[in-house]
C-alpha cells in the first residue's frame, strides 16, 4: 500500500502538502463502519471546536474514545458529512451570508474587545462554519477598523517565571472575578495549570463567602471523581475553607504524598496566581465589559427599589451569565493559544488538545480518586446548592414555567430585557 499524501488547510485557508501515512501500512482494521452515527457526531463536533486538520482528529478520537480512524478515513468521512475547511467553504457560501455571520459576532461585542482569531473560532462554535481569519480580518478592518485600535496592548507585564508542573490536574488555580459585582454578579472560577483548561466558571450570590467557595470546589472534585495533587488561591479568608477540605481529602485519599514536602494548598498574591489572573483579563475584554453594556441598557425599565423587579432580575439575569459563562468556557477550552517555545508548558494547541493527548507532552494524568459519597456528604454539610442560588428553589420553579408558557425559545442579552418586561406582570 502507497503512503498517503494530502493537502491540509491551515487556519488562514492556506494549504500545506505532507504525507500522512510514511509507513504505507493499513490502519482500518477496527476502524467503525461507514454511516456510524457515534463517529459522525464527534466529526461534526470536532468541527464545531474548529478543529480540522485530519491527523489531528484522528489523534483525538484514540484518546477520548477509543476510536481507531486512520487519517485519510476521516479525511473521507468529513467530505461525506459536508464538513469543510475554511478555503472550501468561502468559496461555495454567498458573500452576503459571510459577511452577516462575521456582523452577527459584531453585534454580541459593543466594546470592540475580540480579535480576528476569536471571531472565527466563535463562528464556527455557534454555526458550524468555517471561514478564513483573512476574510474575518478584513471584514472587521472594513466595519470596525476602531476595534483594532482598542485591542492594543498597552498595560505594564510583570516579569513571570515559567510554571512547572506535572500534567493535568496537578496543580488547580481557584479565584473570584468581581468586575460584575457592582451590578450583582460575582465570580468564581477553577483552572488547570498545566494545560490552562477552564474546569469550572460559576457566577453566585457572593464570591467572598467562604462555604460559597468551598461549595464550588467540592462540586468539581464530585463532578471529576478526584482532586489535584495542590490548588492555589490568593490569601482571602474566603479561601480558608478551601484549604482545609484540600488537605482533608488528599490526606485522607492520597496518604503516599507528603503534605509536608508537597502541600495540598498554596496562597499565592494575586499578581502571582497567574493562570487564573490571566484568564479573567481575557474574561473582562471579551465578554464582561459586552455584560455591563447589555445590562445598562434596561436602566429605563428597571427598578431595582421594586422587589418584585428585583426577584425576577435576580432568576433572570443569573441564569443568562451562567449560560453565558458555559459558552465562553467551552470557547476558552477550544482556542488555540499561540506557539511559545519559551514556554515549559503545551502552547500552539487548545487546551482541550493538550488535556486529550497530554501522553505526546510526556505529562502524566495527576488527579487523585476520591470517593464522591464522601465529597457529596461534605457538600450537603456546608449548606448544599443553597449556598449559590440567588433566589428559592419554589420561585425558581414557577420563574422557569412562566418563561415556558410565554414560549420564548432563546435567551441572549439582546432579548433579556424584553423577556424581563414580559414575565413582570406574571410573576
Amino acid at each position: 500500500m502507497q503512503a498517503d499524501d494530502r493537502e491540509d488547510e491551515n487556519e488562514d485557508g492556506y494549504y500545506t502538502h505532507h504525507s500522512t501515512n510514511p509507513s504505507g501500512r493499513n490502519q482500518h482494521k477496527d476502524c467503525p463502519p461507514k454511516g456510524d452515527h457515534k463517529v459522525a457526531n464527534l466529526l461534526c463536533e470536532y468541527h464545531r471546536q474548529n478543529i480540522s486538520d485530519r491527523k489531528l482528529i484522528s489523534k483525538l478520537l484514540q484518546a477520548e474514545h477509543g476510536i481507531k480512524m486512520s487519517e485519510a478515513t476521516v479525511a473521507r468521512r468529513r467530505r461525506e458529512l459536508g464538513l469543510f475547511g475554511s478555503r472550501l467553504t468561502a468559496a461555495q457560501l454567498p458573500e452576503v451570508t459571510k459577511r452577516q455571520l462575521v456582523l452577527d459576532q459584531l453585534a454580541d461585542d459593543p466594546t470592540g474587545r475580540r480579535g480576528p482569531r476569536v471571531v472565527k473560532e466563535l463562528i464556527a462554535n455557534k454555526t458550524g462554519v468555517m471561514l478564513p481569519r483573512k476574510y474575518i480580518r478584513d471584514q472587521m478592518m472594513l466595519q470596525e477598523p476602531e476595534g483594532f485600535v482598542v485591542r492594543q496592548p498597552t498595560s505594564k507585564k510583570l516579569s513571570r517565571r515559567p510554571l512547572v508542573v506535572l500534567g493535568p490536574h496537578h496543580e488547580w488555580s481557584g479565584d473570584g472575578h468581581d468586575k460584575l459585582t457592582q451590578i450583582g454578579f460575582p465570580i468564581w472560577g477553577i483552572r488547570d495549570v498545566w494545560s490552562g483548561k477552564w474546569l469550572g466558571i460559576w457566577v453566585l450570590p457572593n464570591n467572598r463567602l467562604k462555604d460559597a467557595i468551598a461549595y464550588l470546589y467540592l462540586s468539581l472534585c464530585y463532578q471529576l471523581g478526584g482532586i489535584p495533587i495542590q490548588t492555589t488561591t490568593d490569601c482571602g479568608s474566603e479561601t480558608m475553607e478551601i484549604y482545609g477540605f484540600a488537605n482533608a481529602l488528599r490526606e485522607h485519599f492520597s496518604p503516599h504524598l507528603s503534605l509536608n514536602e508537597l502541600p495540598a494548598h498554596k496562597f499565592l498574591k494575586s499578581v502571582h496566581n497567574t493562570t487564573i489572573e490571566r484568564g479573567w483579563l481575557c474574561l473582562r475584554l471579551q465578554w464582561g465589559d459586552n455584560v455591563k453594556v447589555f445590562w445598562e441598557a434596561g436602566s429605563g425599565i428597571y427598578d431595582e427599589m421594586d422587589l418584585r423587579q428585583y426577584d425576577l432580575v435576580k432568576w433572570l439575569w443569573p441564569k443568562l451569565i451562567q449560560q453565558e459563562l458555559n459558552q465562553l468556557q467551552e470557547q476558552f477550552n477550544n482556542h488555540r493559544v499561540r506557539k511559545d517555545s519559551s514556554k515549559k508548558l503545551p502552547s500552539g494547541v487548545s487546551p482541550n488538545v493538550a488535556f486529550a493527548l497530554h501522553d505526546e507532552y510526556q505529562a502524566e494524568n495527576c488527579l487523585q480518586a476520591v470517593d464522591r459519597e464522601v465529597v457529596r456528604q461534605l457538600m450537603e454539610s456546608i449548606g448544599g446548592e443553597d449556598l449559590i442560588h440567588f433566589v428559592s428553589v419554589e420561585y425558581e420553579n414557577h420563574a422557569q414555567t412562566i418563561f415556558t408558557n410565554l414560549g420564548f425559545k432563546e435567551l441572549s442579552f439582546h432579548n433579556v430585557w424584553n423577556i424581563f418586561s414580559a414575565m413582570l406582570p406574571l410573576i
